[in-house]
């Protein structure tokens, strides 16, 4: 195809886009994607902080996305990643893998990680002792499927790279999210919340990646909810709403490929989540279905617990229908808009920074008086354990505390005392938990994290370590927006043609390093669990904000920052009270995949087909890549086809301990015969590994009986 338009030149950020035709292609990109699942049984799910909600199956497999892009020597990369959240030690030993293969072209600098923040996958992976508590400590098979999964998703892009283009649009995504902490957001200043229709972002902003024939290779989306769709009641791994979006997008442009294959890579990241749900029913008192009170989230005696829900029946569908409307938004985007082609330059910047020492100087606008701005010492407030609407915590606590108990003072000074200092650094949060102060056995939740810019001609990714809420990272957005026009305006370079309204920023959520919540100032006030969770004291956001700016600065004045402070090292004081697997054994007279309830003989469109197995733990091979099961269609006499494995939505997989003495155990897959099904014959077939009660680990497998799929 021949091009006859030309582009203009751009001096955007000092940088040049020489005269060129169209298709001449301003980048090397390449996508790639990854299976990352973690054990899908025995280990507590990371998110709703529930020992309770142990793993007992699989649903959706987690997987790690990522693209990376070069220009003129200059290499960035990012990460989606569908899991909780994302530990410095995480990135830490994917970037060590990645250094082993390629030398230096990897470095924390130029990669990105973040996670989708799915509360149905397994924890203990962090390192920190207030988010692996509730998982009984450090996982190692969890850390390592996660670390492996980010290292081979960026292997993947990297020897799959070529020239390309990258073009961002927009679309708004309605009914698919609401805010969970509303009274807390309507205290942010009215002139600021004027400046935005809805009290959450609605905005999904997508990159496509297209190579030189005009094949769209990859998809990147940002959009801000919660993947907490599946609640805490279940016990199946899954990537939620989120990562069912990104299944969804990669079947439409993968339709040949079984779920997670495939060369083109959707992903759907997250952004300022942090008082974002997708249960848009809202909260209702579980036992009455009468309205919680809106500032405590609390119901009366006896009416239960203020839960949200929604849209659909039961989670499951809830699931599906955000997913979808996420989806199909995404996918009419790519359809409908093009959008512009994302051109210039690439650079990237780095800082580790340690919050409790952070401190400056500004002018209070309301005094006009020189006011000192720091950071605190890492603390959990009360609000912290009432937990939120979408995962309730205790009964004892409410949301929107702000006055201290000297019973659970007590018991929080017999685990560590805050200092007079921490209590007036943090006011008016009552301290719950001083997890700063805590060492033992080591540190309980970080502080020093990893504030990071990734830029791509004039599209900002911005790393942030937590979770903003949605008008913090308004805020944040803005003031980059602000800071960069400033040094646009002021610069040598800046040409009269310039529009620095066309810095595009995308606020990366849970990038790099977990720290939990950030709130506004004003939200702060309010106590709720977001605010209560925001660990570095009331002026936190103020502090990124001062942060992003200076690296921002120095990214486009191309002057070097230092490292900051590198968190602690911790992996060889970890501790676990997770045991291994110890033995598998079946009945006498039967073995292992020997099936113990065979399918019916026909089934209709629509109908869940049922078959149990007899098996071995399935943390003996998490069987990345791979699968636990097959659900096979028969071609002729000798030749079965695979058409769903684990990884499908239709398709559930649940492990039961028949006998912990014995080490007996059952494994029952159902499979639910979508509309669309070809009729025909079908099997299930189940794939597994036995530890042997001497020693070694052993494969096993085993198939139902055929049967048959009608139409009617």
């Amino acid at each position: 195809m021949i091009y006859i338009r030309l582009c203009l030149v751009i001096a955007i950020f000092g940088l040049s886009v020489i005269v060129a035709p169209q298709n001449i292609a301003p980048y090397r990109i390449g996508v790639g994607r990854a299976d990352c699942t973690g054990p899908p049984v025995e280990i507590a799910f990371m998110g709703y902080a529930n020992l309770k909600q142990k793993g007992q199956g699989l649903h959706l497999r987690q997987y790690s996305r990522a693209f990376v892009v070069e220009k003129d020597n200059q290499r960035v990369a990012f990460v989606s990643v569908d899991v909780g959240m994302v530990g410095h030690a995480l990135k830490r030993e994917a970037v060590k893998k990645l250094q082993a293969r390629y030398g230096e072209i990897y470095t924390l600098d130029n990669i990105m990680v973040t996670a989708t923040h799915t509360h149905g996958a397994p924890g203990g992976f962090l390192m920190h002792l207030l988010y692996d508590i509730s998982i009984l400590g450090f996982v190692p098979q969890t850390f390592d499927a996660l670390a492996q999964g980010i290292y081979l998703s960026v292997k993947r892009a990297h020897e799959n790279m070529h020239e390309g283009r990258i073009f961002l649009s927009k679309t708004t995504v309605l009914n698919a999210n609401i805010n969970r902490s509303p009274t807390s957001y309507l205290v942010n200043p009215p002139e600021e919340r004027e400046m935005y229709e809805h009290d959450v972002d609605k905005t999904l902003t997508q990159l496509r990646f297209i190579n030189t024939d005009d094949q769209l290779i990859g998809v990147f989306n940002w959009f801000a909810v919660h993947p907490v769709s599946m609640n805490n009641t279940n016990h199946l791994v899954t990537s939620d709403n989120m990562g069912y979006a990104s299944m969804l997008l990669e079947k439409e442009y993968n339709p040949t490929k079984l779920s997670g294959k495939g060369k083109f890579v959707g992903a759907f990241a997250n952004s300022n989540l942090g008082d974002v749900s997708p249960n848009i029913l809202g909260p209702k008192c579980a036992k009455t279905g009468n309205a919680c009170d809106v500032h405590t989230s609390a119901c009366p005696k006896g009416e239960g617990e203020c839960f949200s829900s929604g849209p659909g029946i039961d989670m499951f569908e809830s699931t599906k229908m955000i997913a979808t409307r996420i989806y199909e938004k995404a996918s009419t985007l790519l359809k409908e808009n093009e959008g512009r082609e994302i051109t210039g330059e690439i650079s990237y910047i780095h800082q580790f920074v340690d919050m409790p020492s952070y401190n400056f100087t500004t002018i209070n606008p309301n005094t006009n008086k020189t006011q000192l701005i720091k950071g605190c010492i890492p603390a959990m407030g009360y609000s912290f354990a009432a937990g939120t609407t979408d995962g309730p915590g205790s009964f004892a606590f409410q949301q929107g505390t702000i006055t201290d108990n000297p019973l659970w003072n007590a018991v929080r000074d017999f685990i560590v005392s805050p200092t007079q200092e921490d209590i007036s650094c943090h006011s008016p949060k009552p301290i719950l938990l001083a997890t700063g102060r805590a060492t033992f056995p080591y540190e309980w939740q970080p502080k020093i994290v990893a504030t990071q810019l990734l830029k791509i001609g004039d599209l900002i990714i911005t790393g942030v370590p937590g979770e903003f809420t949605t008008m913090s990272g308004r805020r944040l957005k803005r003031k980059i927006n602000e800071t960069a026009f400033e040094i646009l305006m002021n610069s040598s370079r800046q040409n009269t043609q310039d529009n620095p309204n066309n810095l595009e920023i995308i606020i990366a959520g849970l990038a790099n390093v977990y720290s939990s919540y950030i709130t506004t100032y004003e939200e702060y006030q309010q106590q709720r669990y977001e605010a209560a969770s925001t660990i570095f004291g009331p002026h936190t956001l103020s502090i990124y904000i001062h942060q992003y700016q200076k690296l921002l600065k120095a990214m486009l004045d191309k002057t070097k920052v230092e490292q900051g402070p590198i968190p602690p090292y911790l992996n060889d004081r970890m501790l676990s009270l997770n045991t291994g697997v110890v033995f598998d054994g079946h009945p006498i007279g039967e073995d292992f995949g020997s099936v113990k309830v065979q399918p019916k003989k026909e089934y209709k469109l629509g109908e869940t087909v049922k078959v149990s197995f007899i098996a071995g733990n399935p943390r003996n091979n998490i069987f990345h890549e791979k699968t636990y099961f097959t659900v096979e269609r028969q071609i002729n006499e000798e030749r079965w086809k695979v058409t769903f494995t684990d990884a499908n939505w239709e398709t559930r997989m649940y492990w039961e301990r028949k006998s912990t003495i014995l080490g007996f155990s059952d494994i029952h897959i159902t499979w639910t015969i979508g509309p669309d099904t070809t009729p025909g014959v079908y099997r299930i077939r189940h794939f597994g590994n036995y530890k042997y009660i001497l020693g070694g680990v052993f494969p096993y497998e085993g198939t139902s009986r055929a049967f048959k799929v009608n139409s009617e």
